[in-house]
C-alpha cells in the first residue's frame, strides 16, 4: 500500500506518514511530524474535522481507509483510547507500521490483539510512552545502569494536576499512571510483582479521578505512585532512592537532581532539628534538553527505516496495560494483586 516516496537532499527516501486524531496530543503530533527530517505528513484523519487548525493545510480525511489508499509508510495513532484496537488492527491488516499513543489499548485482551496483528505481519510499531525520551529521565536511568546509585531501595512518583476535560474514555489510572507504571519499570530495568491500590471518583465521572498505588518489583525495590486529576498543582516529581543516596526527577522542567548521603556533620544545633545530623552534596545535572516528543518521533521514524532504534514496542506497551489493570483489580477488591509474569519481548523486524 506505500507509495513511491521521493529522495530527500540527504539521500535517505522520505517516508509518507498520516495522523490520526488531532486532538489535544494529535496536535503535538502534527506539529513534529510537519518538521521530521525525513518524513512527509501526507494526510489526518478526524471525523470531526480540524476544529484547532492543526493540520495547516495538510489534507483532513474522515476514515482510515481514506488514509491508507493514499499509501503511507506509517500511521501515528491519537484518537482516544476506546478506538485504539480499531484502528490499529486495520492498519495492520493493510501492512502499515504505526505508533499507537499510550495506553496501548483499553484492555489486555485487546492489547494482546494489537501485538498479534503486528507481530503477524511482521511490521514495525511502537506505543508513544513519551517519558521514556525525557531528558532528565534518560540520564537517571544511565546513571542507575552504572550504578551511581547504588542498590537501589525505593521509587516513589507523584503525578498531579487539574481535571482535563478531553478524556472521556479512561480514567486517570489508564490515561496518567501509565506513565509512571511504564518509566519505573523502564529506568530500574524491573518488573512488578505486586501491588496494591485505592481510588476514588470525586469529579462525577464513571471513571476514577485519583489512585494511590504501593507495589514491589521483582528485586525487592519498594514503589509509590500518586496520581490524580484532583489538584490545581501540576506536579511531575520521581525519586529513586538508593544506598548512596536520592535522585529526583522533575519532568516538567527535565531536571535532574542528586542528593548524597549525609557525610558532613551539622554541628549548629538549630539547623539539625530541620536538616538531620548530616548533610551530604546536592548536585542538579547539566543535561541536554532535546524535546521528548521529537525525539520518539526521530527513534521511530529509524526503526520504519530498518536502523537500531530504541522504541517502546507492543509487548512493552501490553505489560504496562497489565500493570494498569492489575491497579484497577486491586482497588476494586480492595486487596494485594500479584501481577502475571511478563510476556518476553520479541525482537523489532530489521
Amino acid at each position: 500500500m506505500t507509495a513511491t516516496a521521493p529522495t530527500g537532499a540527504t539521500g535517505r527516501r522520505t517516508l509518507r506518514a498520516g495522523l490520526i486524531g488531532l486532538g489535544a496530543m494529535g496536535r503535538n503530533h502534527a506539529r513534529v511530524l510537519r518538521e521530521l527530517d525525513g518524513v512527509q505528513l501526507v494526510a489526518t484523519v478526524d471525523p470531526a474535522g480540524d476544529r484547532s487548525g492543526a493540520a495547516r493545510g495538510v489534507q483532513v480525511l474522515h476514515t482510515v481507509a481514506e488514509l491508507i489508499a493514499l499509501g503511507i509508510d506509517y500511521a501515528v495513532v491519537a484518537c482516544p483510547t476506546a478506538h485504539h484496537e480499531e484502528v490499529g488492527l486495520e492498519l495492520a491488516a493493510n501492512g502499515v507500521c504505526a505508533l499507537i499513543e499510550k495506553p496501548l489499548a483499553h484492555s489486555v485482551a485487546a492489547a494482546e490483539r494489537l501485538v498479534d496483528a503486528f507481530e503477524a505481519r511482521g511490521l514495525v510499531a511502537g506505543v508513544g510512552h513519551i517519558e521514556r525520551f525525557n531528558p532528565a529521565l534518560q540520564s537517571l536511568r544511565a546513571r542507575l545502569e552504572t550504578g551511581e546509585l547504588g542498590e537501589v531501595f525505593q521509587v516513589v512518583t507523584r503525578r498531579q494536576g487539574p481535571f482535563p476535560h478531553r478524556i472521556a474514555d479512561v480514567g486517570v489510572v489508564k490515561d496518567l499512571a501509565t506513565h509512571d507504571i511504564d518509566l519505573t519499570a523502564w529506568v530500574t530495568g524491573q518488573e512488578y510483582a505486586s501491588l496494591a491500590a485505592r481510588t476514588v471518583s470525586k469529579s462525577g465521572r464513571p471513571h476514577e479521578d485519583m489512585v494511590a498505588v504501593v507495589g514491589e518489583l521483582s528485586d525487592g525495590t519498594v514503589v509509590s505512585h500518586l496520581v490524580n486529576w484532583l489538584s490545581p498543582l501540576k506536579e511531575r516529581f520521581a525519586a529513586v532512592t538508593g544506598s548512596h543516596g536520592c535522585f529526583v526527577a522533575d519532568t516538567l522542567t527535565a531536571d535532574l537532581t542528586f542528593y548524597a548521603n549525609g557525610a558532613v556533620t551539622t554541628e549548629w544545633e538549630a539547623l539539625r532539628a530541620f536538616r538531620g545530623v548530616a548533610e551530604g552534596d546536592m548536585v542538579r545535572y547539566a543535561i541536554p534538553k532535546r524535546e521528548p516528543l521529537l525525539v520518539e518521533h526521530e527513534r521511530f521514524r529509524d526503526a520504519v527505516e530498518g536502523k537500531p532504534g530504541d522504541i517502546v514496542t507492543l509487548r512493552q506497551g501490553l505489560r504496562t496495560v497489565e500493570v494498569s489493570a492489575a491497579v484497577l483489580e486491586s482497588a476494586q477488591q480492595r486487596t494485594t494483586v500479584a501481577v502475571p509474569a511478563r510476556i518476553p519481548d520479541e525482537p523489532q523486524p530489521a
